[in-house]
């Protein structure tokens, strides 16, 4: 890249963060809904019950979720406990601990783009409730209200990729699209999701989509629940169901 372009994307990226800062947090934007809330700190308490062909596999997970520096950033960190039921194992344990940092370049009233990248650790207590390799996920985010305060989209793209970790495990691949609509009805919403993904290393689409039925409790607590179904070659379950809590504050 010589001196001319690196200065003019230097500029781009200068008058997007600017942007962003100028217009922080306006009362109406689509990273202020409760499943991608940047401006308050954040815990999201899930279990999510997964059916696959060989057993069940079931995880308890801790999210918290913290605004950073000017809260155009966001830091995020995964905690889970992993128990399974298989043919094979009956395991439970501490699973693959995650961390994520997350920023939004660009923000409008009702738009905005945002970046999240996490490195996913190897540090399940068992290889049965674990990937065994050290994983990186970058993700770009876009998210825009079709129906003022009514209806919001946001679409993402992410890929995780394998760094380091044990030789004898599969190396982690994946390329996921994926599209989330909530519907807003007072203090419920409805929402959908599908994601497409492409996995490298089996050759597979392990895709799934869910529906989601949420309400907030308080103005600060709220609880959902989605079931799910997965579908194409290689895909990695048959069906689940995740019961949530989310506090702000």
């Amino acid at each position: 890249m010589n001196k001319l372009q690196l200065f003019y994307l230097l500029s781009f990226l200068i008058t997007l963060s600017v942007k962003a800062q100028d217009t922080l947090e306006p009362k109406e934007n689509p990273y202020t809904e409760a499943r991608y809330h940047y401006y308050l700190k954040t815990i999201l308490l899930f279990n999510e019950y997964l059916d696959t062909d060989s057993g069940s596999y079931n995880t308890t997970q801790l999210r918290f979720l913290h605004p950073i520096a000017n809260r155009a950033w966001n830091l995020r960190v995964d905690l889970p406990l992993i128990s399974t039921n298989t043919s094979s194992a009956n395991k439970t344990g501490i699973g693959d601990i995650g961390v994520g940092i997350s920023y939004i370049p660009y923000l409008e009233h009702n738009k905005g783009i945002a970046f999240r990248a996490r490195i996913i650790s190897n540090s399940a207590a068992d290889p049965a409730i674990g990937t065994g390799k050290w994983v990186f996920a970058p993700a770009l985010f876009y998210g825009s209200y079709l129906i003022e305060k009514k209806m919001l989209w946001i679409a993402s793209l992410e890929n995780q990729i394998s760094f380091a970790g044990s030789d004898n495990r599969q190396d982690v691949n994946t390329t996921a699209f994926e599209n989330y609509f909530m519907y807003i009805i007072g203090k419920n919403w409805i929402a959908a999701d599908v994601a497409f993904r492409y996995n490298a290393t089996t050759k597979g689409y392990p895709n799934n989509a869910f529906i989601e039925f949420g309400r907030k409790i308080t103005q600060n607590d709220m609880a959902y629940i989605h079931p799910s179904i997965a579908f194409g070659g290689h895909k990695s379950y048959n069906y689940g169901i995740e019961v949530g809590m989310l506090i702000l504050f």
